[in-house]
């Protein structure tokens, strides 16, 4: 299962050398646990598809955690 995770402007990860932002989507291995692993309550949206119409608010787009 994999898990699409969105930020707002103020949420900033470093992952793995990896920085998630707001210009980009990250794809998660799994669902809403995982997320909360990875992100703890700092992101903005968690979806289980993701309508590539979008993409076009997400420069730096999909990025695997």
């Amino acid at each position: 299962m994999k898990t699409y995770v969105t930020f707002g402007q103020a949420h900033f990860h470093l992952i793995n050398d990896v920085i998630f932002d707001k210009d980009c989507v990250a794809v998660v291995e799994g669902g809403r646990k995982e997320v909360f692993e990875l992100f703890g309550p700092k992101f903005c949206l968690e979806y289980s598809e993701f309508d590539h119409d979008l993409m076009q608010y997400f420069p730096r787009g999909f990025i695997n955690v």
